[in-house]
Protein backbone atom coordinates (compact mmCIF):
# COMPACT_ATOMS: atom_id res chain seq x y z
CA UNK A 1 0.00 0.00 0.00
CA UNK A 2 1.56 3.18 -1.03
CA UNK A 3 1.05 6.15 1.54
CA UNK A 4 -1.28 8.18 -0.94
CA UNK A 5 -3.20 5.76 -0.87
CA UNK A 6 -3.10 4.68 2.93
CA UNK A 7 -3.63 8.51 3.72
CA UNK A 8 -7.14 8.42 1.22
CA UNK A 9 -7.67 5.41 2.75
CA UNK A 10 -7.57 7.11 6.52
CA UNK A 11 -9.35 10.46 5.31
CA UNK A 12 -12.31 8.34 4.06
CA UNK A 13 -12.60 6.75 7.33
CA UNK A 14 -12.37 10.41 9.17
CA UNK A 15 -15.27 11.56 6.90
CA UNK A 16 -17.64 8.36 6.27
CA UNK A 17 -17.38 8.78 10.68
CA UNK A 18 -17.69 12.64 10.98
CA UNK A 19 -21.26 11.77 8.77
CA UNK A 20 -22.21 9.03 10.85
CA UNK A 21 -21.69 10.48 14.23
CA UNK A 22 -23.31 13.67 12.87
CA UNK A 23 -26.24 11.80 11.77
CA UNK A 24 -26.82 8.63 14.46
CA UNK A 25 -24.76 10.05 17.46
CA UNK A 26 -21.02 8.88 18.55
CA UNK A 27 -22.61 6.60 20.99
CA UNK A 28 -25.14 4.53 18.26
CA UNK A 29 -22.27 4.84 15.64
CA UNK A 30 -19.70 1.54 15.66
CA UNK A 31 -16.61 0.65 14.26
CA UNK A 32 -18.16 -1.50 12.33
CA UNK A 33 -20.78 1.15 10.75
CA UNK A 34 -17.67 3.19 10.11
CA UNK A 35 -15.98 0.17 8.12
CA UNK A 36 -19.49 -1.08 6.08
CA UNK A 37 -20.21 2.54 5.15
CA UNK A 38 -16.60 3.25 3.93
CA UNK A 39 -16.73 0.10 2.18
CA UNK A 40 -13.63 -1.33 3.33
CA UNK A 41 -13.10 -4.49 5.88
CA UNK A 42 -13.51 -4.18 9.41
CA UNK A 43 -10.16 -5.43 9.91
CA UNK A 44 -8.59 -2.01 7.45
CA UNK A 45 -10.24 0.42 9.65
CA UNK A 46 -8.43 -1.12 12.98
CA UNK A 47 -5.29 -0.63 11.13
CA UNK A 48 -5.57 3.19 11.13
CA UNK A 49 -7.84 3.15 14.58
CA UNK A 50 -7.68 1.14 17.40
CA UNK A 51 -10.98 2.36 19.02
CA UNK A 52 -13.62 4.46 18.24
CA UNK A 53 -12.05 6.95 20.53
CA UNK A 54 -9.40 7.23 18.55
CA UNK A 55 -11.60 8.01 15.21
CA UNK A 56 -13.11 10.53 17.04
CA UNK A 57 -10.24 11.95 18.39
CA UNK A 58 -9.44 12.45 14.73
CA UNK A 59 -12.60 13.62 13.56
CA UNK A 60 -12.58 16.30 16.00
CA UNK A 61 -8.91 17.36 14.97
CA UNK A 62 -9.56 17.62 11.33
CA UNK A 63 -12.56 20.07 12.60
CA UNK A 64 -10.40 22.24 14.48
CA UNK A 65 -7.90 22.35 12.44
CA UNK A 66 -10.21 24.42 10.00
CA UNK A 67 -10.26 27.08 13.30
CA UNK A 68 -6.72 26.68 13.96
CA UNK A 69 -5.46 27.37 10.45
CA UNK A 70 -7.62 30.79 10.13
CA UNK A 71 -5.69 31.89 13.46
CA UNK A 72 -2.37 30.94 11.67
CA UNK A 73 -3.17 33.24 9.16
CA UNK A 74 -3.65 36.36 11.91
CA UNK A 75 -0.84 35.46 13.56
CA UNK A 76 1.31 35.61 10.55
CA UNK A 77 -0.14 39.06 9.67
CA UNK A 78 2.09 41.86 9.89
CA UNK A 79 0.22 44.08 12.39
CA UNK A 80 0.95 44.77 15.75
CA UNK A 81 0.88 42.64 18.52
CA UNK A 82 -2.49 44.10 20.22
CA UNK A 83 -4.48 44.31 16.86
CA UNK A 84 -3.76 40.75 16.04
CA UNK A 85 -4.26 39.63 19.66
CA UNK A 86 -7.85 41.59 19.32
CA UNK A 87 -8.49 39.79 15.58
CA UNK A 88 -7.21 36.40 17.48
CA UNK A 89 -10.06 36.42 20.15
CA UNK A 90 -12.81 37.89 17.87
CA UNK A 91 -11.53 34.82 15.06
CA UNK A 92 -11.64 32.01 17.66
CA UNK A 93 -14.95 32.80 19.09
CA UNK A 94 -16.34 32.30 15.54
CA UNK A 95 -14.17 29.44 14.51
CA UNK A 96 -15.38 27.87 17.21
CA UNK A 97 -19.39 28.48 16.57
CA UNK A 98 -18.95 27.48 12.80
CA UNK A 99 -17.04 23.97 14.16
CA UNK A 100 -19.86 23.47 16.43
CA UNK A 101 -22.55 24.57 14.26
CA UNK A 102 -21.17 22.58 10.98
CA UNK A 103 -21.03 19.04 12.92
CA UNK A 104 -24.17 17.80 14.40
CA UNK A 105 -22.79 15.48 16.81
CA UNK A 106 -20.23 17.92 18.30
CA UNK A 107 -23.11 20.31 18.44
CA UNK A 108 -25.83 17.92 20.62
CA UNK A 109 -23.06 17.09 23.51
CA UNK A 110 -21.48 20.43 23.58
CA UNK A 111 -23.36 21.58 25.69
CA UNK A 112 -24.18 18.85 28.09
CA UNK A 113 -21.12 16.43 27.89
CA UNK A 114 -18.11 18.96 29.98
CA UNK A 115 -15.85 15.69 29.78
CA UNK A 116 -16.29 15.14 25.89
CA UNK A 117 -15.86 19.02 25.42
CA UNK A 118 -12.52 18.68 27.70
CA UNK A 119 -11.21 15.76 25.61
CA UNK A 120 -11.78 17.69 22.28
CA UNK A 121 -10.56 20.96 23.71
CA UNK A 122 -7.04 18.89 24.83
CA UNK A 123 -6.44 17.98 21.07
CA UNK A 124 -6.43 22.05 20.35
CA UNK A 125 -5.53 23.61 23.56
CA UNK A 126 -1.44 23.22 22.59
CA UNK A 127 -1.51 24.65 19.28
CA UNK A 128 -3.57 27.37 20.28
CA UNK A 129 -0.92 28.09 23.16
CA UNK A 130 1.74 28.21 21.46
CA UNK A 131 -0.24 30.49 18.61
CA UNK A 132 -0.94 32.92 21.49
CA UNK A 133 2.92 32.48 22.63
CA UNK A 134 4.12 33.79 18.81
CA UNK A 135 1.81 37.06 19.48
CA UNK A 136 2.21 37.29 23.35
CA UNK A 137 6.31 37.43 22.59
CA UNK A 138 5.84 39.95 19.32
CA UNK A 139 4.18 41.96 21.77
CA UNK A 140 6.93 41.69 24.14
CA UNK A 141 9.45 42.82 21.19
CA UNK A 142 7.63 45.55 19.99
CA UNK A 143 7.62 46.87 23.56
CA UNK A 144 3.40 46.98 23.70
CA UNK A 145 3.50 44.32 26.36
CA UNK A 146 5.12 43.41 29.92
CA UNK A 147 4.63 40.08 30.44
CA UNK A 148 6.13 38.06 33.49
CA UNK A 149 5.87 34.08 31.62
CA UNK A 150 4.50 34.25 27.74
CA UNK A 151 3.92 30.50 28.21
CA UNK A 152 1.89 30.95 31.38
CA UNK A 153 0.09 33.88 30.39
CA UNK A 154 -0.62 32.11 27.11
CA UNK A 155 -1.98 29.24 29.28
CA UNK A 156 -4.06 31.66 30.89
CA UNK A 157 -5.78 33.38 28.10
CA UNK A 158 -6.13 29.98 26.31
CA UNK A 159 -8.36 28.57 29.21
CA UNK A 160 -10.33 31.79 29.80
CA UNK A 161 -11.01 32.08 25.73
CA UNK A 162 -12.47 27.96 26.08
CA UNK A 163 -14.05 28.95 29.22
CA UNK A 164 -16.54 31.87 27.07
CA UNK A 165 -17.04 29.35 24.15
CA UNK A 166 -20.38 28.04 25.49
CA UNK A 167 -22.15 31.57 26.29
CA UNK A 168 -20.40 33.17 22.98
CA UNK A 169 -22.33 29.94 20.90
CA UNK A 170 -25.26 29.83 22.68
CA UNK A 171 -25.83 33.88 22.96
CA UNK A 172 -26.81 33.26 27.37
CA UNK A 173 -24.97 36.60 27.97
CA UNK A 174 -27.33 38.38 25.61
CA UNK A 175 -30.06 37.76 28.25
CA UNK A 176 -27.45 39.99 31.05
CA UNK A 177 -27.55 42.95 28.59
CA UNK A 178 -24.11 41.40 26.87
CA UNK A 179 -24.42 41.06 22.55
CA UNK A 180 -21.41 38.53 21.21
CA UNK A 181 -19.57 41.46 19.97
CA UNK A 182 -19.56 43.44 23.05
CA UNK A 183 -18.38 40.19 24.70
CA UNK A 184 -15.33 39.59 22.83
CA UNK A 185 -14.66 43.28 22.68
CA UNK A 186 -14.94 43.27 26.42
CA UNK A 187 -12.41 40.60 27.11
CA UNK A 188 -9.98 42.24 25.19
CA UNK A 189 -10.30 45.50 26.49
CA UNK A 190 -9.96 43.78 29.83
CA UNK A 191 -6.99 41.42 28.81
CA UNK A 192 -5.15 44.57 27.40
CA UNK A 193 -5.39 46.63 29.95
CA UNK A 194 -3.38 44.48 32.19
CA UNK A 195 -1.01 43.67 29.20
CA UNK A 196 -0.29 46.93 27.72
CA UNK A 197 3.11 48.74 29.21
CA UNK A 198 2.46 51.55 31.75
CA UNK A 199 4.37 54.44 30.08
Amino acid sequence: MTESVGLKTRERFIEVARQLFARKGVENTTMNDIASASEKGRRTIYTYFKSKRDIYNAVIEQETDIALSQLRAIVAKPIPADEKLKEYIDAHFETMREVVSRNGSLRAWFFRDVRKVDRARRIVSRKETILLQQILAEGVSEGLFEIDSIPRTALIITKTIQGLDVPYIRDDLSEIGVEKDELSKSFVSILLSGLIKRQ
